[in-house]
């Protein structure tokens, strides 16, 4: 059977938890894994199970996550017969607001909807780290014969006040939603772990309208799928669970276990950066099956300068990008970005380091995340003595060092570009 899909994306969040990265980016174009961006992760999944219809939805802070959209998703040959379209906030609504939510996202963009006349229309997030086959998603949703299917994420139950957490039946029909509660019902025949949703939907057409447009008029609705639409819906629409665990991607290890992974706070985010690194990392970029798209640069290539005993540029478990130039530096265990230059006797251990930053000679960084553009000044020890970088820098509990020019004017320069 032929489906018509038609996908939204929701990328219109603030990431204020991943302040300061998200001071000038909405969180969807944070950089992610050295050369990608977080927007880059659904789109990809989206493009490689054949949904080629995109719309992304919009908000703050947009310039950075518009720039990349243009930089190679839009115009770089990427989508030939179809589109992806970035839609800003409609103000559809009568008093010509921003989005209100992730339903009031989709309402005042109804009539995109009402012109392509999809069977079927998904809604997905464009915060988080993860590889998804959304056609075997879409498969299930026609087998259950839905009208809504949820992507469910099985997770200990511990973590069940962290997460909404759908209730559901054997057959994965669902029969409740449970909002960050600690004895939200777990899963059937699994007493150890709960169905968290991923807040990803599958929709059929007809019944997304009759919800929103009801939701619509509801004064006492805070206009969100998860928190209002959703739970009115039990007992009313055929909704299912979808167990993410089961969904298969081209290329990868049937036994292994889907990765996951909510970048919503600084310490996850430096966490899922390194994740990439490990000689058989959980989260495998070199798939090619199933590959991870992104806006592309005339970059050169990676370059390592010197062969000298002390004077030697070489980088050790690290994912460097092009551009790069490592001369005369030590790079271990570390992510590097576009173009970053690091001078001789610079040490670099742990470190997430954005595009185009400049790393002086004898500087010593140790679990840090640097920002696009910064130069740290010759001589520079950030993340050994974190009384000393507080001073100057945003230090998480974890002991992560987020080093932003904006922050530290005097002790901090941006490259121009």
């Amino acid at each position: 059977m032929q489906l018509k899909v038609l996908a939204f994306v929701l990328a219109g969040g603030e990431g204020t938890r991943l302040y300061p990265l998200t001071r000038e980016r909405a969180k969807p174009a944070v950089p992610f894994g050295g050369k990608y961006r977080i927007v880059d992760f659904v789109l990809s999944n989206l493009i490689n199970s054949g949904i080629y219809s995109i719309y992304v939805l919009i908000q703050f802070r947009s310039q950075s996550l518009l720039q990349h959209l243009s930089d190679g998703w839009q115009f770089g040959g990427v989508l030939k017969t179809e589109f992806l379209i970035p839609v800003p906030a409609q103000m559809r609504t009568e008093g010509k607001e921003w989005y209100q939510g992730t339903a009031d996202a989709i309402h005042q963009n109804i009539n995109l909807i009402e012109q392509s006349r999809p069977d079927v229309v998904v809604v997905f997030g464009a915060d988080h780290i993860y590889r998804m086959n959304i056609r075997a998603m879409i498969e299930y949703h026609e087998q259950k014969r839905a009208h809504v299917t949820i992507a469910a994420l099985p997770m200990d139950k511990k973590f069940a006040k962290d997460f909404g957490v759908v209730e559901a039946t054997s057959s994965g029909r669902i029969m409740g939603f449970h909002e960050k509660r600690p004895d939200a019902p777990t899963m059937p025949g699994d007493p150890s772990r709960v169905y968290a949703s991923m807040g990803n939907y599958v929709f059929s057409t007809d019944m997304l309208v009759k919800m929103i447009e009801e939701d619509r008029r509801n004064p006492d609705s805070s206009h969100d799928f998860g928190k209002d639409i959703l739970p009115r819906a039990v007992g009313r629409a055929e909704m299912f669970a979808y167990n993410f665990n089961t969904n298969p991607i081209p290329g990868e290890d049937p036994d292994k276990t889907p990765y996951w992974r909510d970048v919503g706070t600084l310490d996850a985010f430096y966490e899922a950066n390194m994740d990439i690194r490990a000689i058989s990392p959980e989260l495998n970029l070199f798939n090619r099956e199933w590959p991870l798209r992104t806006a592309s640069y005339p970059d050169p290539p990676a370059k390592f300068a010197f062969d000298e005993e002390d004077r030697r540029g070489q980088a050790i478990d690290s994912v460097i990008s092009e551009g790069c130039i490592i001369s005369g530096g030590q790079v271990r265990d570390s992510v590097l970005g576009r173009n970053v230059y690091v001078h001789a006797g610079a040490e670099i251990e742990a470190c997430v380091i954005f595009d185009n930053c400049d790393i002086g000679r004898n500087t010593k960084l140790r679990r840090c995340v640097i920002q696009k553009n910064v130069r740290i000044p010759e001589g520079s020890v950030i993340g050994y003595d974190h009384e000393k970088d507080k001073k100057h820098h945003l230090v998480t509990e974890s002991g992560i060092v987020v080093v932003d020019g904006k922050r530290t004017p005097m002790l901090l320069s941006t490259l121009t570009i």
